[in-house]
Parts: C-alpha cells; structure tokens; sequence
C-alpha cells in the first residue's frame, strides 16, 4: 500500500459521494476473483478487492487497512460498479419492503412468550 501521506482525496479523485447506500455494517464479497483484475487496479482498492474476498464488513475493511471509512466507502462503490464485488443487503435495503415487515412480524408473533 502506498505511503500514509497520500492524502484521502488524492485516493477518492475528491469524491465523497458514493452509489451505493454504504453502511458501516455492510457486507462485501468477491463473487468471482480475477487476478487480471486485481493486477490492474491501484494499490488501495487492490488491497480492497483482496481482503474482501473473505466477506467482511465495511468497517473491518476500513480498519484492517487503516484507511478512512469515506475513502472505502467510494473505492468499494466503484468496484461494485465494475461488477468486482458483491454488496450484500442490509435491513435498510428492505425498509420499504412491507412483505419483510409482515414476515418479520408474524414471526415474533409465533416466538413463544
């Protein structure tokens, strides 16, 4: 990885946005792993791409490579977006889903008391 001088920004091309809703308890994994890939991509989101091919959460990633949160969340946003990683959903992806309200629901009501 690079020196921790290279400032976050330099990283991000000053990006703070990202597409994908990026929670800190988010999941990744790498679906299908290409060396030619990884050979191609700049050394922080190859250490990205690398580490999550074990799925980890946001937050593991960002501390394992002593990286800011800010700079995983948009390096990992734009590997989704080349199709290098899977982000797993999380409970925010299904807030407006009211079918999992309803089955959340009538499985607390089946929970003995």
């Amino acid at each position: 990885m690079r020196s921790s001088r290279v400032r976050p920004y330099t990283l991000t091309g000053g990006r703070t946005k990202t597409r994908h809703h990026l929670l800190v308890e988010t999941l990744i994994s790498v679906p299908r792993y290409d060396p030619a890939l990884a050979d191609s991509l700049m050394p922080e989101s190859r250490a990205l791409y690398e580490r999550a091919r074990s799925r980890s959460s946001i937050a593991e990633l960002s501390a394992g490579l002593t990286m800011p949160l800010g700079v995983v969340r948009v390096l990992l946003s734009d590997l989704a977006v080349q199709g290098a990683i899977y982000i797993h959903p999380t409970a925010h992806s299904f807030q407006n889903d009211t079918s999992v309200l309803e089955r959340i629901l009538d499985g607390l009501k089946r929970l003995p008391v």
